[in-house]
């Protein structure tokens, strides 16, 4: 198994990173030898987000997650994927909703290897999305006479 290690980093984190590795590679009279580039460095990235809901209170949305092909199969993601759970633990989260999409069959068999439940087999939850035109159309005020008139319908 690769040996590796995870941290919160940025892209500045890695130009820092390098820089080290480079200073490190000079002090050993070595420097020619660093062919590594900050590409190289961002391997993976996990990206997520805290929500609320009422009924289970806090939870981590896990928004992206990915481990680029050349090195996946190495643990690398089950490591990110252990820290994202130890940051929901302390955080002390119900839970870590996320999406896969349907074709994506090597994700969704990682992380049902790792217990995650299919939630759209299992409680029939549909997903939506509302694009930014009629976003703006809501913004505007329009949306509500729809629902007025709804409401209306429903209350009469």
């Amino acid at each position: 198994m690769a040996k590796f290690v995870i941290c919160p980093a940025t892209a500045a984190a890695c130009s820092d990173i390098l820089q080290r590795i480079k200073e490190l590679a000079k002090y050993k009279y070595m420097e020619e030898q660093v062919i590594l580039t900050e590409k190289d460095l961002i391997v993976g990235f996990s990206m997520s987000h805290f929500n609320y809901d009422p009924w289970i209170g806090t939870w981590l949305y896990l928004e992206d997650f990915l481990v680029m092909s050349d090195y996946r199969g190495f643990g690398i993601g089950s490591q990110i994927l252990k820290n994202i759970s130890q940051v929901v633990m302390k955080c002390h989260c119900s839970s870590m909703p996320f999406l896969v999409a349907e074709w994506n069959e090597p994700s969704v068999n990682f992380y049902k290897r790792r217990g995650a439940s299919d939630l759209y087999s299992k409680e029939g939850s549909r997903l939506f999305k509302i694009d930014k035109e009629y976003l703006l159309t809501l913004a505007a005020g329009e949306g509500r006479m729809l629902v007025r008139k709804m409401t209306a319908s429903i209350l009469s």
